[in-house]
């Protein structure tokens, strides 16, 4: 029987559409009801504001009837734009379908839908009286509803589903559901086909050796790629919320082979994913027997007075309180230089994220966490809610509604190879640095016995951060450049918390913006910033050979892995980055 098509022009019947445009009316009226009535009696709104959105609400409402009795139920030429004053003429990738705009039943939901959401926001935001922070929640938790409600994420509701189900007789159903069972067996949405890579042979691939294992982390050091490399040696602290491998993807994608050619000396940190036995791992861990110790190591490995460092998410939170610890210690001097990717250390206006630090959050994760570690599906989770439309709904359309295949992605690969965290550790992350934000208050942590004072540190510091990071905001990563007394550089990246960083020059894609000269705010930043198509790698480059350095022979010693006096244990990358 052949497929029926959705943008056929005798669909629909005159009955038909005189029972849809009944049901729609009912509908719509009961949504308002709700909005209006109910949420309008649970929370201390600003009376005036509701007036104003609920009389545009309901003028855009009967304008929206009116477009629909005008066209008389007929479908809508393919070339004619809906009216620009619909919500529905915004840009939207879940109505990106041609059928959403052409075909008056689902034209008609896709606006209702929108103007919905309008409205539910802007009465969210018209809330008065309460926290901001409590606002915030609100607000979150109404876009993630509505998010979850959209008629793109229901089979009867979505044109694309209903006529690949039409097409393939259900079988698009039946293969998402095999979908939906296998997520729900591993307990974690599948965004990609994780069968086509490998650590080690497609992914994770820079040549070198692993010189150094502890409990808490391996030490990778990778094989030169250039005769002369710089005297002083590169450390690079990935999250141990991720894999290390995001900076070393794939050889045209890996940060780390371009560093190696740029005749650096790299050494890259792998943590190991937490288990039973790290129950009791706390912050100091990661500073002392993490990062200095991995500084130590790597100096006396080469016998060099001082090293450069990179510190990637919260490992470069972590950077930030390892080199307060050495200025404090008198001991500054081992850091040439700091690099923070995307990292927050004041966290005043961190972003969604710190709406998942109340207590009943924390009460959760002693919950998810009684064998002492948390896993990693509770933070990839978490991430996805921040952008529950692009990382959840998109897939649940097209992995269960739509039965697609899963693409080859290796971003994808590394985001859902998740890692588990020590409890304790993650909690007092939660609490002390986004709920408390003690990081920034001289004195309020202790690392050691030793009091932090981010004023103390004098380590010249590149700070980059991504203009659409959703995990730390630029505005957020902004702020740190007030809390250190030594030469910064800061740069903003096109895109966000990792293509914002993983954007090799030969890709030619996005741009940056940076200043001579550091400004006041971030809004004189954005004001006063050149603009560089591109990657800004060769921007770090340049700032880290500015700061003075002699070169030596990458052939000799300990330059070459497993050749110095820490004997290699194992090929890069290790074992750690494998362990699950």
């Amino acid at each position: 029987m052949e497929a029926q098509n959705l943008n056929e022009p005798h669909l629909p019947t005159l009955e038909q559409m005189q029972q849809w445009t009944e049901v729609m009316g009912r509908a719509q009226q009961l949504l308002l009801e709700q909005a209006a009535g109910a949420t309008g009696r649970a929370l201390p709104f600003n009376p005036d504001a509701v007036a104003r959105i609920q009389t545009s609400f309901a003028n855009e409402g009967l304008a929206l009837w009116q477009r629909f009795l005008d066209s008389g139920g007929m479908l809508r030429d393919q070339a004619e734009p809906p009216p620009p004053s619909s919500p529905a003429a915004r840009k939207d990738r879940r109505f990106a379908d041609p059928a959403w705009s052409n075909h008056p039943f689902y034209d008609l939901i896709r606006q209702s839908y929108l103007l919905l959401s309008d409205y539910l926001l802007k009465l969210t935001d018209a809330v008065d009286g309460v926290d901001p922070k409590q606002k915030a929640k609100l607000r979150f938790a109404t876009s993630g509803m509505l998010d979850a409600v959209s008629p793109s994420n229901f089979p009867l509701t979505n044109p694309q589903v209903m006529e690949k189900t039409l097409q393939s007789g259900g079988e698009n159903l039946v293969k998402g559901l095999q979908h939906m069972l296998a997520d729900m067996e591993k307990g974690q949405l599948t965004q990609t086909d994780g069968a086509v890579f490998e650590i080690g042979r497609n992914i994770a691939t820079t040549p070198g050796k692993v010189i150094k294992e502890t409990p808490l982390y391996q030490l990778i050091h990778y094989t030169p790629t250039t005769d002369k490399v710089l005297e002083t040696p590169l450390v690079i602290f990935p999250a141990w919320i991720n894999r290390f491998y995001i900076l070393d993807l794939s050889p045209e994608k890996s940060f780390v082979k371009w560093a190696l050619d740029q005749g650096i000396s790299v050494f890259l940190v792998s943590w190991k994913s937490a288990d039973a036995s790290m129950k009791d791992l706390l912050w100091d861990d990661y500073i002392l027997r993490g990062q200095v110790d991995a500084i130590d190591t790597v100096r006396e490995l080469l016998s060099v007075p001082s090293v450069h460092t990179i510190g990637y998410c919260v490992a470069g939170t972590t950077l930030a309180a390892t080199l307060a610890l050495l200025a404090a210690r008198g001991e500054a001097d081992k850091v040439a230089s700091a690099t923070f990717f995307t990292a927050q250390v004041d966290f005043s206006e961190a972003g969604d994220l710190s709406l998942f630090v109340d207590d009943d959050q924390m009460k959760l994760v002693d919950q998810l966490s009684t064998s002492g570690f948390l896993d990693g599906r509770y933070m990839a989770a978490t991430f996805n809610l921040l952008r529950g439309r692009d990382l959840i709904w998109n897939y649940v359309v097209n992995n269960y509604l739509l039965g697609q295949d899963y693409p080859p992605f290796d971003l994808l690969y590394w985001n859902g190879d998740t890692t588990n965290l020590p409890a304790q550790w993650h909690k007092n992350y939660l609490t002390q640095l986004y709920r408390d934000n003690q990081l920034v208050v001289p004195d309020a942590l202790s690392i050691d016995d030793t009091p932090l004072d981010l004023r103390k540190v004098e380590t010249p510091l590149y700070i980059q951060a991504g203009r659409e990071d959703h995990i730390a905001p630029a505005e957020s990563v902004w702020k740190a450049t007030s809390h250190f007394s030594g030469p910064i550089r800061f740069l903003l990246a096109g895109s966000g918390h990792i293509a914002g960083v993983v954007n090799p020059p030969a890709a030619g894609k996005y741009q940056y913006w940076s200043c001579d000269e550091l400004p006041k705010s971030l809004e004189d930043f954005v004001a006063d910033a050149k603009e560089t198509k591109g990657s800004w790698w060769p921007d770090w480059a340049e700032w880290i050979k500015s700061l003075g350095d002699s070169t030596v022979s990458a052939k000799k010693g300990g330059r070459v892995p497993g050749k110095g006096s820490l004997k290699a244990l194992e090929d890069a990358p290790g074992r750690y980055v494998k362990q699950r």
